[in-house]
């Protein structure tokens, strides 16, 4: 499936499982999309800060650093903070849902799954992400530089580190500029 520049969007499959790797891998290839997989949270992680996919679907369940840690990881890095993550475990109770939707995940798909499902989520999520690039902005005030679709905020030229929730925060004063916000 090709993103809104033209390119093909690339989506990483992160489980240990090979079967359920080379599943979602064929059905996601028959969508369109490219694929990169990763079998373990370690390399799930550096595979994501290097590729920068469009989305990334995650099992729970995986050897050393597990789904929820790597999750957890994505969504403190600025470089892939705002990566949409699907959740895909065998685990259904409604706990550990919650928790990896707490943690960061965008949606969350329990095993046995529908491939066709999981294609149409993949799909949807990365519609609304279209949608909200769209709607992002670039902001300056004085000196400082908000570039939201590229994630970077620059004060005199120079790049500031922040985290995705200060990034996420910053942007949303600045676009609700001169109106008082709540603490939520």
């Amino acid at each position: 499936m090709l993103s809104h520049w033209g390119v093909r969007q690339q989506i990483l499959v992160v489980d240990d499982e090979p079967e359920a790797v080379e599943l979602v891998e064929f059905n996601l290839k028959q969508a369109g999309f490219s694929v990169v997989s990763a079998a373990d949270g370690a390399e799930a992680l550096k595979k994501a800060r290097a590729a920068r996919p469009s989305l990334i679907i995650l099992d729970v369940m995986l050897p050393e650093v597990d789904g929820l840690e790597v999750c957890k990881m994505l969504r403190r890095d600025p470089t892939t903070a705002t990566i949409p993550i699907i959740m895909l475990t065998a685990k259904a109770a409604e706990i550990d849902r919650v928790l990896g939707l707490e943690l960061g995940a965008d949606d969350y798909v329990t095993k046995p799954f529908s491939p066709r499902e999981l294609v149409l989520r993949v799909k949807k999520l990365l519609q609304r992400g279209h949608a909200q690039v769209n709607a992002a902005q670039n902001f300056k005030f004085g000196e400082l530089l908000i570039d939201a679709p590229r994630h970077l905020v620059t004060l005199r030229g120079k790049a500031i580190e922040l985290t995705a929730t200060e990034f996420k925060l910053l942007t949303i004063l600045a676009q609700r500029r001169g109106r008082v916000q709540s603490r939520d």
